[in-house]
């Protein structure tokens, strides 16, 4: 899950012990978004001029539908912090050609995105 760090940081997200992320929009990410489930991990990346996963957090529930979405279109997920993490910046991940099918490379716009396994580790 990608946010600009002026909006929401991962330290507002430790502050808060947990949040509802919602408002996502676009329909990809909507859809791996509605894929979520309670306890699944989730990389925190900042965007802007950090541009660098900066921590891990945890899916508190099922994805369920957005609330403040009037057309009832649009899904939202509770996530809780797990742990800061040194920044991995996205010039790393880019040089790192395990990653070279990584939608953060390939589709960078994108706010909500699987990672698979393999690139957990």
């Amino acid at each position: 899950m990608k946010e600009e760090p002026t909006h929401y940081s991962f330290d507002d997200l430790v502050r808060d012990k947990k949040t509802s992320w919602t408002g996502v929009k676009n329909a990809l990410a909507q859809k791996h978004l509605r894929g979520i489930q309670k306890g699944d991990r989730i990389f925190f990346y900042h965007t802007g001029d950090e541009k660098s996963v900066v921590g891990v957090a945890r899916a508190g529930g099922d994805a369920y539908p957005d609330p403040n979405d009037r057309a009832g279109k649009l899904y939202a997920v509770d996530v809780a912090p797990v742990k800061a993490v040194p920044p991995l910046t996205l010039a790393a991940i880019k040089a790192d050609r395990r990653f070279k099918d990584f939608t953060l490379v390939t589709f960078g716009r994108l706010s909500v995105m699987p990672v698979p396994d393999a690139l957990w580790k």
